[in-house]
């Protein structure tokens, strides 16, 4: 498992990191944000758009997965990367979060989570076991452990339960992983830390997953209804307390300025629903904040989303075309500014990379936020 993340660059001011991934599909150079594909699709967009905007890694959803098509369809088709079309790098999430998500319909127990499928009602078991065997079957470059994450504000003492229960699940997840070969051939298993907002628990979780030997890992718990200040000192909390040498991965978030933030922190990977989701109700992203494009004043600007972004969409279209297309309800709206925001994203991603090989990442985060949030880069 050495040698397969290795740092290339140091922030002087901040614990901010410049790093490359290597994976069975590629390398991923780090910081680096990855598009959600929940369900084997970016929503609205095709494998070759994705990769055209600068996407070096997808999610995927063990969860969703399994249940529909259902992961031996998969493996059986090639594997997920064959089934959708998409030649780079996986990381499928291994359900646990469901278990926060879909609560009314779940039971933890200290084998697993019982789950009663969203879809059908459906009786689904997801323990260490059955989170390794179908993210296998999906042939997933980065598998994540299952975990148990605790609701905000939760009490200490259910907190620390769910810290024991994490440690346990994932030191079995490695077992399998290691026991079946998955680690041998190449592909990587992270593991997740919890402790919701008691630093002592965040340090115990990091340590304990840290002595286990994983070859990346999660800060998750972050971003379930905490402010945003709690959420950063969460962060906080738990980046120093993993390996230096492994990747580290914030879970589900979260908007530009807080993933700059977060990498001021030490964190390298980031995933969020925000840039499709507000694309399919008409928002966009800017230099200046998020706007509307259902805004009148649109109407007639004939100026491009983001001048100078190098898109599609903003190559080749008006803020009043794609006001039009949203107005009028055309699908087309919403894939142009999936792609939009998805690139804004990545583009971000790309400056941080840029700015930490320059060695002045902090002067360039902080002015780079302070224009997002005051609306002058719009």
């Amino acid at each position: 498992m050495s040698g397969h993340f290795t740092l290339l660059a140091k922030d002087g001011a901040t614990e901010a990191r410049r790093g490359r991934l290597k994976t069975l599909h590629g390398e991923i150079e780090t910081p680096i944000f990855m598009p959600v594909g929940t369900q084997g699709t970016v929503k609205g967009l095709t494998p070759a758009q994705v990769e055209e905007i600068g996407a070096q890694v997808i999610l995927g959803n063990t969860y969703h997965l399994n249940l529909r098509p259902g992961s031996e369809l998969i493996r059986e088709a090639g594997g997920l990367h064959s089934f959708m079309g998409w030649k780079g790098p996986i990381l499928t999430d291994s359900g646990g979060f469901q278990a926060f998500s879909l609560a009314k319909l779940s039971t933890l127990t200290d084998e697993g989570v019982a789950f009663q499928s969203h879809l059908d009602g459906a009786k689904v078991f997801l323990g260490p076991r059955e989170v390794m065997g179908i993210q296998a079957n999906l042939g997933s470059d980065i598998a994540m452990v299952i975990d148990e994450c605790p609701p905000w504000p939760c009490e200490e003492a259910a907190c620390e339960r769910a810290v024991e229960r994490t440690t346990r699940w994932a030191r079995v997840c490695r077992e399998i992983a290691s026991d079946s070969g998955f680690l041998d051939t190449g592909h990587h298993v992270f593991a997740i830390a919890q402790g919701s907002s008691y630093e002592r628990l965040r340090r115990r979780s990091a340590e304990e997953l840290a002595a286990l030997d994983f070859p990346g890992y999660a800060v998750g718990g972050v971003s379930v209804g905490e402010p945003e200040p709690e959420m950063l000192e969460q962060v906080a909390a738990t980046t120093p307390f993993l390996p230096e040498d492994k990747p580290r991965y914030t879970m589900g978030l979260g908007t530009p300025p807080q993933m700059l933030k977060m990498i001021g922190l030490g964190v390298d990977m980031f995933d969020c629903v925000l840039p499709s989701r507000v694309a399919r109700n008409g928002a966009f992203f800017t230099p200046g904040g998020m706007l509307s494009i259902r805004n009148a004043r649109f109407a007639k600007d004939l100026s491009p989303l983001v001048d100078g972004l190098d898109n599609y969409a903003c190559r080749n279209f008006t803020r009043a075309y794609l006001r039009h297309l949203i107005m009028a309800k055309e699908m087309l709206g919403c894939t142009l500014l999936t792609m939009h925001n998805l690139h804004f994203y990545l583009d971000l991603m790309a400056q941080a990379r840029a700015r930490l090989e320059e060695g002045d990442f902090a002067s360039w985060s902080a002015a780079w936020i302070e224009r997002y949030e005051s609306g002058e880069g719009e």
